[in-house]
């Protein structure tokens, strides 16, 4: 078969076309790929450091508790008569803090003075537990590793020593089952969401004390790379395999104060399934252009054909000078091959901004269109390094898991995109609004002290509190205020210090704004 020249071009031009095609998506489809990871590893390392601020800060506070009531305790070891006032110690702490599922009360040897619940029927028994043991021989405030105690269950125990004139005389402890409902559990054990990312915590063995199947708890998950790094007290995140062979994106960091670690992961599929859906998107939006330059090269391979020829010709007739010069005269090119050449830098300059398209696409929150935290990690970061001074305000949804369990999730969408909204327009034309993850936000504002910020983070909390929300009613927020650098001089520190001051505003009943301590902190 003898090809013409004309199918030779058309030949040539397609070719061109598809190998274009399939560099620029290639190429969008690793770019894209790439961020997704890096901001899943990101998402998931802040979310393991935010998880495992607020557990350490739970268990500081319950030995705290335990501290304050053991006061109350010392002046009734000596009274012979006080047993119906220790057992009413006991059952006040177990069911005033939701912490413990029991609570005893110890003398020196180990013998149970007063305990909650009375169901337990250990009264003036000799406790022989590890926790128990623990407590009597280090005499001092004590956060047991996870075993399992005389009701069959998981459980930690949490002590502190009874003191009395420079002299122990035991100790007042809780136990909290690591797979029953309790304080801690809500904390640390419902975190599993549709998009496939979960959080589980190991112990110092590496065993498996919270997971969201529970069949799995006590399983060693050693082998893991995450938990071979947290148990030596590392923090930071990896892509790995895991225990099970599922390619995994996780985040850890350890919890110094208990000896355990906590690994938030998400599947490496999951995670980047966005950039498979961008090249299937930017296939059918390329596919019309794709059909019309083809059409454009036939069309033009028609009229390329005939100039072809006559350089042909005048190739085989250059002996003679004035054919070689007529060859010299031919125009490079002319006006058809400039349509051809026309045509395919058309067709590279919008490959080239969709391929910028769907990568600006990788720094926007596809809900609420605002800023990610990839983008807000770059903001901080410059304007530390400018010492440009700035605040934030960290704010999220009270009692959200209630909207999108009685609404429905689309529901819970139409109101993070209705706080989205009046995000924007409660703040400054130069402030930047960004979605921290799920339904916790972010306000950047440049050139503004804390009192600025707080008005802000006032003025929008209001609105919200006199607005009724897409879901039928009221939703409130909950915000927490820092500035730089009067409060802290890393973004990592003016984060967590921010977010320490939403957990405050959290616990001190919510909707309200708290503002981090005037006292500086460096890193």
């Amino acid at each position: 078969m003898r090809w013409s020249l004309k199918n030779l071009i058309q030949v040539v031009a397609l070719v061109a076309i598809i190998l274009t095609f399939l560099t620029s998506t290639t190429a969008g489809f690793r770019v894209n790929k790439q961020a997704l990871i890096k901001t899943t590893l990101e998402t998931n390392y802040a979310y393991a450091e935010k998880l495992s601020s607020t557990t350490d800060i739970f268990l500081r506070e319950t030995l705290r508790t335990l501290e304050v009531n053991a006061e109350e305790v010392l002046p009734l070891l000596d009274d012979e008569e006080a047993q119906q006032k220790l057992n009413q110690i006991v059952e006040r702490i177990r069911t005033q803090t939701s912490t413990f599922n029991s609570v005893a009360v110890s003398s020196e040897d180990g013998i149970v003075l007063g305990v909650s619940p009375p169901s337990l029927e250990i009264l003036g028994e000799k406790l022989t537990s590890i926790g128990a043991r623990q407590a009597i021989n280090e005499m001092k405030p004590v956060i047991s590793q996870p075993y399992t105690g005389i009701t069959g269950e998981l459980l930690i125990f949490i002590s502190v020593p009874l003191i009395k004139d420079g002299e122990y005389r035991g100790f007042l402890g809780g136990a909290i089952y690591l797979n029953k409902p309790n304080v801690l559990e809500k904390i640390l054990g419902d975190h599993f969401y549709e998009d496939g990312s979960y959080v589980y915590v190991v112990d110092s063995d590496g065993k498996l004390i919270y997971h969201q199947q529970e069949e799995r708890l006590k399983d060693n998950v050693a082998g893991n790379e995450a938990v071979q790094k947290v148990i030596k007290g590392e923090t930071g995140s990896m892509q790995l395999i895991n225990t099970k062979g599922v390619p995994m994106l996780a985040g850890y960091s350890y919890l110094s104060i208990a000896d355990w670690g906590i690994v938030s992961q998400r599947q490496v599929d999951t995670s980047v399934e966005p950039a498979k859906e961008m090249v299937l998107e930017m296939a059918w939006k390329s596919l019309p252009l794709l059909v019309l330059a083809f059409l454009l090269v036939y069309v033009l391979s028609k009229k390329i054909a005939l100039p072809l020829q006559k350089l042909a010709y005048y190739a085989e007739n250059s002996i003679k000078s004035n054919e070689q010069e007529k060859m010299v005269e031919v125009p490079d090119w002319y006006y058809e091959a400039r349509q051809l050449k026309g045509a395919m830098l058309h067709s590279l300059d919008y490959f080239k901004n969709e391929m910028n398209y769907f990568i600006h696409q990788s720094t926007t929150d596809p809900l609420t269109k605002l800023t990610n935290r990839r983008t807000m990690d770059d903001f901080m970061k410059q304007w530390v390094e400018n010492k440009t001074p700035f605040s934030i305000i960290i704010l999220d949804i009270d009692k959200f898991k209630r909207v999108n369990d009685r609404y429905g999730h689309a529901t819970g969408d139409e109101v993070l995109i209705y706080l989205s909204d009046l995000m924007q327009r409660a703040v400054r034309k130069q402030d930047i609004c960004c979605r921290y993850g799920g339904e916790e936000f972010v306000i950047l504002l440049p050139k503004a002290d804390k009192v600025t910020a707080y008005l802000t983070a006032e003025r929008l909390r209001e609105k919200m509190e006199d607005t009724i929300s897409p879901c039928g009613e009221v939703v409130t927020i909950s915000l927490g205020v820092a500035a730089f650098p009067e409060h802290a001089d890393h973004p990592a520190r003016l984060l967590e210090l921010a977010d320490q001051s939403l957990y405050e505003a959290k616990r001190t009943g919510r909707n309200k704004t708290i503002v981090a301590s005037d006292e500086p902190r460096h890193e």
